[in-house]
C-alpha cells in the first residue's frame, strides 16, 4: 500500500506541474469545447495522465540503467516491471479517446446507436473506441503474467475496455469520473495488496491533480483521461486479482455498460441525495444553494 501511495504521489505532482505548464497549449483552439453549460474550455486534459506516466517510466529505465541505488526503493520495482505494459496501454487507450475528443460529434447515442451507424457504412469515433479497445488490450497487456489461454486473454482484454468505457461513462458532469476513479483506486488499494498499483497510483494521482481544475471547469478530462483512468484500474484487476474475481469484476463491469444504455447514471445520481452532495461536491457551477 505504501508503494501505492507513492506512486499516486509521484502521478500528482508530475501531471499537476505538468498542468501548470501547458495550460497555455490546452488554451488552443484544437482543444476547446463547450460543456454542459455551454461554457468554453480545453478538453482532453487527461493527455496529462498518459505523458506523465511516459515521463515516469522513462526516467526510471534511465535511472535503472545507470545505478542500482533505487533498485530497492518503494515503487520502483512496480515501475520497473509494470511500467513499460502500462504506459503502452495508456497510450493506446489515450489515443482513441483523443481521436474522439477532438473529432467526435455525440451524435450516435451509446454503443447500439454505433452499431447503427456501422450497420449503415459510418464509423463512428465511439465505435474506433468500442472495437479498438480490446485489440488495444489484447495486444500490450503483458501476457507472461496474464493466464496463456485464448479464452483467458479475451476475457482480460475485455474487462480492461469495459473499465474504461465506464469511467468514460462518469464522465458527464465535473470531476465525476476523478472522483470514481479515486474511489475505485481506493477500493482496489484494500482489496489487493500487489506492487502493480504503485504503477496505476501514477495515473490515479494525476488525475486526482486535475480535479481541482475539472471541478472549476477549467478544463475536460476528456475522453483521453476517462479511457486512460479505467484502463489503468482494469489493468490492475487483471493483473493482482484471481480468476474467480476477475470473472465477477468483469461480470459487473458488462451488467454496468449495458444498463447505461437505458438508464442514465446522471438521473441516477441526481435521485440520491448522498450520490448528489458527492457529485456536486466542490464543483461551485453546480452546488445547489
Amino acid at each position: 500500500m505504501i508503494a501505492s501511495f507513492v506512486g499516486w504521489c509521484i502521478g500528482a505532482i508530475v501531471v499537476g506541474v505538468g498542468w501548470r505548464l501547458t495550460r497555455s497549449i490546452f488554451s488552443s483552439y484544437v482543444f476547446q469545447r463547450r460543456n454542459y453549460r455551454d461554457h468554453q474550455l480545453p478538453t482532453a486534459a487527461g493527455l496529462l495522465c498518459v505523458l506523465g506516466l511516459c515521463g515516469v517510466v522513462a526516467i526510471v529505465e534511465v535511472l535503472s540503467g545507470w545505478s542500482t541505488l533505487f533498485a530497492g526503493s518503494l515503487g520502483w520495482t512496480s515501475l520497473r516491471v509494470y511500467g513499460p505494459s502500462l504506459a503502452a496501454l495508456v497510450l493506446g487507450f489515450g489515443f482513441i479517446g483523443l481521436i474522439d475528443d477532438l473529432g467526435g460529434t455525440g451524435e450516435s447515442g451509446g454503443f447500439l446507436g454505433h452499431l447503427r451507424s456501422l450497420a449503415h457504412g459510418q464509423v463512428t469515433t465511439g465505435a474506433v473506441k468500442a472495437f479498438g479497445g480490446p485489440l488495444i488490450a489484447l495486444s500490450v497487456l503483458p501476457h507472461e503474467m496474464l493466464a496463456s489461454d485464448t479464452l483467458a486473454l479475451m476475457r482480460d482484454a475485455a474487462l480492461v475496455s469495459l473499465a474504461a468505457n465506464l469511467v468514460n461513462l462518469f464522465d458527464r458532469a465535473p470531476g465525476r469520473a476523478v472522483k470514481f476513479g479515486l474511489f475505485c483506486f481506493v477500493v482496489e488499494m484494500i482489496a489487493f495488496q500487489t506492487p502493480v498499483l504503485g504503477a496505476v497510483g501514477v495515473v490515479s494521482g494525476g488525475s486526482a491533480a486535475l480535479l481541482g481544475p475539472d471541478l472549476r471547469e477549467e478544463l475536460m478530462l476528456g475522453d483521453t483521461g476517462a479511457n486512460v483512468v479505467g484502463a489503468a484500474l482494469g489493468f490492475a484487476v487483471v493483473i493482482a486479482a484471481g480468476t474467480t474475481v476477475t470473472w465477477v469484476v468483469l461480470a459487473v463491469l458488462l451488467v454496468l455498460n449495458l444498463a447505461s444504455e437505458f438508464v442514465s447514471f446522471s438521473n441516477v445520481i441526481d435521485s440520491s441525495r448522498s450520490l448528489r452532495w458527492l457529485d456536486e461536491l466542490g464543483a461551485v457551477h453546480r452546488t445547489r444553494r
